[in-house]
């Protein structure tokens, strides 16, 4: 393979996003497909008990560690890198939620949703309007139509943000649950009758919330049924088996879930004949059941297993639907961020350091101490603001002046005294930071943060826990697990590629899911400005050609 003849990983990379390449016949379809929290640790582990649709992408060009570069990997930030091409650093969405002290909703409520309208009357970051006005950056489908507008662009995802960061700010059709989960909805404003489609996975999802249906456990799964030694009354055990379980928790634990968002991307291909039209079309596929296990129950477990098999069917029904929609077509799959396992699990298996976070790393209990240490007259709840101990602290804006650097100075020093915190970055240190360059899998957690930062929105501490500390204090039914962190196991994802006579290989080497949109530009002709940007295209082609070039 002409890759080991280059000289550094790099040099797989070119900037140039050029005309279509020679050989393949242009496709009249790209689809993107991200599977929320499929790490290449999941990846890994499952691959040789693929038999459908993930066997075939397995067996495609594989990239199995691609990386989600920057320090917070949550959904929003990750599913913003796939098709635009740039980090968190450039696109603006840094995380999940952020604060924005300038607003004020209800109870001094600062928070930010990435994909909320925060300037909708009435509305909070958890009753929101949903929007694409925090996207700081145009998505791949945007730049298709600002080529040519007869380019179809069409999103269906497990959750409105994925939806959003895949399908940018001009999609035809955009679907996603709505905020109960009950029913999969429309982006606001968006034109059209719904599709019948709609309307039966609406109803279905009614009838499986009320009678779930059993799963199939395959069998190469049993061996995962083991049972943590747990007191019935912990925290865990309630969360893992809570007493009234949830009806849409479980059903979003269910493989039906990932079903109702294929099943509607699979009748708007039909329906709307997507790459038949005079221009190319882009559909892209946001898989969220795996990140709902994964939060559940963790991810070595019994149920991740039977995810996986009913992910592994469902995709092949995707490819199916593709090969019978008879438009030449090019498909990436990849991830919006890893996971990492309930730490109770991996602490019985012999991993001593994994643990939940501490008490005394959140936001409050950290406060609590400062209000008092520089008798401040601050509610401690609202001296920091942070959703969780990993990642944006904001400090309030009623402390100024020197006693702002100085509270600044002393939760920095506080939080470093720790013992489960590894770093904590000022907004100041990072700002003047340059950006960082690949090879990513080299980077400090500094350069981790500094992907992360975006001025207008990062807080004035970045903080980043140790390896294998959970940022859940307390787990609860639906969020046992997580991630979130700087670690590669909320870091790597596979990046898998397939279009019309693609040679089949594998490449070790670090690459980044920015990369994927110059990647796929060549292909339809699409000229993408390397300043635009921050991603570079890779070479697809084991041999002589080269896809990024003519």
């Amino acid at each position: 393979m002409k890759y080991f003849a280059l000289i550094s990983a790099l040099s797989l990379l070119s900037a140039s996003c050029a005309t279509v390449p020679a050989g393949p016949q242009p496709p009249r379809l790209v689809v993107a497909i991200a599977v929320d929290q499929f790490s290449s640790d999941l990846f890994a582990e499952y691959r040789q008990t693929y038999v459908a649709g993930l066997k075939r992408l397995s067996n495609a060009i594989v990239f199995p560690a691609g990386y989600q570069a920057h320090a917070t990997t949550e959904t929003c930030p990750g599913h913003a890198t796939i098709l635009t091409g740039a980090r968190p650093a450039r696109s603006g969405i840094i995380a999940n939620e952020w604060f924005d002290q300038s607003v004020t909703r209800g109870d001094d409520d600062h928070k930010i949703y990435c994909v909320e309208d925060e300037t909708q009357p009435g509305t909070t970051a958890s009753k929101y309007v949903v929007s694409t006005r925090h996207l700081n950056v145009p998505t791949l489908g945007d730049r298709m139509k600002r080529v040519d507008a007869r380019s179809r662009v069409v999103a269906v995802a497990g959750k409105d943000r994925s939806a959003v960061m895949m399908g940018g700010h001009m999609t035809d059709a955009m679907w996603y649950p709505s905020l109960d989960f009950k029913s999969y909805v429309s982006l606001p404003g968006q034109s059209g009758v719904t599709p019948a489609i709609v309307t039966r996975v609406n109803q279905r999802i009614a009838q499986t919330i009320a009678r779930p249906p059993a799963e199939m456990v395959p069998a190469h799964c049993a061996v995962r049924a083991d049972t943590l030694a747990l007191q019935a009354d912990s925290d865990l055990a309630k969360a893992l088996k809570p007493e009234k379980p949830n009806p849409v928790r479980v059903y979003r634990t269910s493989p039906e879930y990932d079903r109702a968002t294929a099943d509607i991307a699979i009748d708007l291909l039909k329906n709307m004949r997507l790459g038949h039209g005079p221009a190319t079309d882009l559909l892209a596929i946001s898989l969220a059941g795996t990140d709902n296990v994964g939060h559940s129950f963790g991810t070595q477990g019994i149920e991740m297993c039977v995810q996986q098999a009913a992910l592994d069917r469902i995709i092949g029904q995707i490819l199916d639907a593709l090969d019978a929609n008879g438009a030449s077509y090019m498909v990436v799959l990849t991830a919006d961020h890893g996971g990492f396992d309930l730490p109770e699990r991996l602490q019985q298996r012999g991993v001593i350091d994994a643990a939940r976070a501490a008490p005394e790393t959140v936001a409050a209990a950290i406060s609590a101490t400062l209000v008092t240490q520089f008798q401040l007259d601050i509610d401690p709840k609202k001296l920091w603001m942070a959703v969780s101990p990993q990642g944006d602290w904001y400090l309030s804006n009623k402390v100024s002046g020197a006693l702002r650097t100085q509270v600044l100075a002393a939760t920095r020093a506080r939080l470093l005294s720790l013992p489960q915190v590894a770093a904590v970055a000022t907004a100041d240190e990072l700002s003047r930071m340059p950006l960082p360059q690949p090879p990513v899998d080299n980077w400090s957690l500094l350069e981790r943060a500094r992907a992360s930062f975006d001025a207008a929105r990062s807080g004035d501490l970045l903080v980043m826990m140790k390896p294998r500390i959970v940022p859940i204090p307390k787990p609860v039914a639906g969020y046992a697990a997580g991630h979130g962190t700087p670690w590669d196991y909320d870091r790597r994802v596979p990046m898998l590629f397939w279009y019309p006579g693609a040679v089949a290989h594998e490449v070790p080497l670090s690459v980044e899911t920015i990369d994927i949109l110059p990647t796929l530009a060549p292909f339809i002709g699409l000229n993408v400005p390397a300043a635009e940007i921050d991603g570079r295209c890779i070479d697809l082609d084991p041999g002589s050609a080269d896809t990024c070039k003519q």
